[in-house]
């Protein structure tokens, strides 16, 4: 008898409908085969069905068996195929009805006393779900997750019995909701606070300009200098997630399955902060089946490079383009899937190898051919897409020693929000949301300047030698610094503070 059960499958962090085909022969040698292009852990699942079933008292047919997963032309993984294929094989042997599958799609992973164990991207087959219009049918851990998206029925079960009986008309299965507004609340809640920062007032000034314009950054210091606690400190200044930008960092962390157990939606800005050795595609994502990296997982947060230089130079080259386009592509032979990338940028790096060139406290012990060969470990096309370098010196004995505590992170992030609210009205309707992401024709329209700020700019450039980019890269600094004013116009003194914040140039 043939059963018909829908599920779905991940490809990149959408779903696609998988229909999960169960015929049992009448006749013939029993063989249990699994088709559709199913990778190593399908395949596994025939064990756990069987088990599963005849742990719980449920018959496993001892004839031909065949599991068809379509459409049969796309790579299928995971384990979340081992619920629907059980219920397919009880309902291929009469005892559910087809007729009750029908508006129900099923995922989950079976253990082999037959619970329910939970399976990554939760979140995408539901928003799936609600697009097909049927009900969801997934591991209990998994259902606050799927309950976030509204419109639709999310049925959280326990064990594989529960699933049969009520499919069978014979038992409930629990329904569960999420409040969003709940969720949410937690959107502000970050451990580390600007607060504890003592002295350093013009790298938290410099911070504030990159979350008023969304701008990248790169911190110079010796070590100790503090470059890592103000980056940790960034995303408590950035404007709180909106719902809809919480869900879609939400589906990348459930695809990715880091999601914290017990969270249905991740409310706070990730901050990622990979170690140097990380592979090029550990950082930009991939894999014989793609899965997104650290670019990725930092997407509407911040991704922190500390130690940059240490780096290999093919690891930073790869995030020049996620940098400019806020998302990534991963090729394969078997499939080329694009994921969201839209994050800042924080680095940090010594000024040379030994880490106290300028230091006043310690010499330097490195040879100007060394600093040389350990600045140019960063490439100038990547430092061009940098919008600010800012010099993090080391903080002086009394500054550590003084009673008085820095500015909290909540005053700090209310006037970039207030900076943020005027880019927002400006780029309305324009695809845009900070000064960080104007392309030529917006810098053109929104960043004019008077003849005494263009001639400062025009001296500052042949100067130092800034390349193209870098001069559009001041034109947006000094927008977002005269937003931070509510200045409609760019005057001289903006682009003298954007200036400053070319350290890299100067140094060059």
């Amino acid at each position: 008898m043939l059963s018909k059960v829908q599920s779905a499958s991940l490809y990149g962090i959408d779903a696609y409908p998988v229909e999960v085909e169960v015929d049992i022969a009448s006749r013939g040698l029993p063989h249990f085969f699994i088709v559709g292009l199913p990778d190593a852990s399908v395949k596994e699942s025939r064990d756990r069905v069987r088990a599963a079933l005849k742990n719980n008292g449920y018959n496993f047919p001892l004839r031909p068996v065949t599991v068809n997963l379509a459409p049969a032309d796309l790579k299928k993984e995971g384990s979340s195929f081992d619920l629907p294929i059980a219920v397919g094989l009880t309902a291929s042997e009469g005892m559910i009805e087809q007729t009750a599958l029908k508006d129900h799609i099923l995922t989950g992973e079976l253990s082999l006393d037959g619970r329910i164990k939970p399976v990554k991207g939760a979140l995408s087959m539901a928003l799936h779900a609600r697009e097909q219009g049927r009900k969801i049918i997934l591991p209990v851990d998994n259902a606050p997750e799927a309950a976030v998206v509204q419109g639709i029925t999310v049925l959280g079960a326990e064990t594989l019995p529960e699933v049969i009986e009520f499919l069978r008309g014979k038992g409930p299965l629990k329904q569960f909701s999420t409040d969003i507004q709940e969720s949410m609340r937690e959107r502000t809640i970050y451990d580390e606070d600007f607060l504890d920062v003592k002295g350093q007032e013009h790298a938290k000034r410099a911070l504030e300009v990159a979350a008023s314009g969304a701008h990248n950054a790169l911190m110079i210091g010796p070590p100790g200098a503090g470059k890592t606690m103000l980056s940790r400190r960034l995303p408590g200044i950035l404007p709180p997630m909106t719902f809809e930008e919480a869900l879609e960092t939400t589906r990348i962390h459930s695809v990715a399955g880091i999601l914290r157990e017990g969270k249905a939606l991740l409310p706070t800005r990730p901050f990622r902060s990979p170690h140097h050795t990380i592979s090029d595609v550990a950082l930009i994502g991939g894999g014989q089946f793609p899965r997104p990296g650290e670019v990725s997982l930092s997407h509407n947060g911040v991704l922190f490079l500390d130690e940059m230089p240490e780096f290999k130079r093919s690891v930073l080259e790869v995030l020049r383009q996620p940098i400019e386009s806020g998302d990534v592509t991963v090729s394969r032979a078997t499939a080329s899937i694009t994921y969201p990338a839209r994050f800042m940028l924080v680095s940090a790096m010594n000024p040379c190898p030994c880490g106290y060139l300028g230091d006043e406290r310690h010499q330097c012990s490195c040879t100007p051919s060394q600093i040389i060969r350990y600045r140019a470990r960063v490439s100038g096309p990547l430092l061009d897409r940098i919008d600010i370098h800012i010099e993090v010196p080391a903080v002086p004995f009394k500054d550590l020693r003084a009673e008085e505590m820095g500015e909290r992170t909540s005053d700090i992030r209310e006037r970039v929000i207030e900076a943020r609210e005027r880019q927002l009205k400006r780029f309305e309707g324009q695809g845009l949301y900070a000064n960080g992401q104007m392309k030529a024709r917006h810098i053109k329209k929104y960043c004019k300047l008077d003849p005494k700020a263009q001639s400062l700019l025009d001296t500052a450039t042949q100067k130092l030698g800034l390349s193209a980019r870098a001069y559009t890269r001041v034109l947006k600094l000094s927008r977002t610094i005269a937003d931070m004013e509510g200045k409609e116009d760019i005057e001289p003194h903006h682009i003298s503070e954007a200036i400053q914040y070319r350290s890299m140039d100067r140094a060059f």
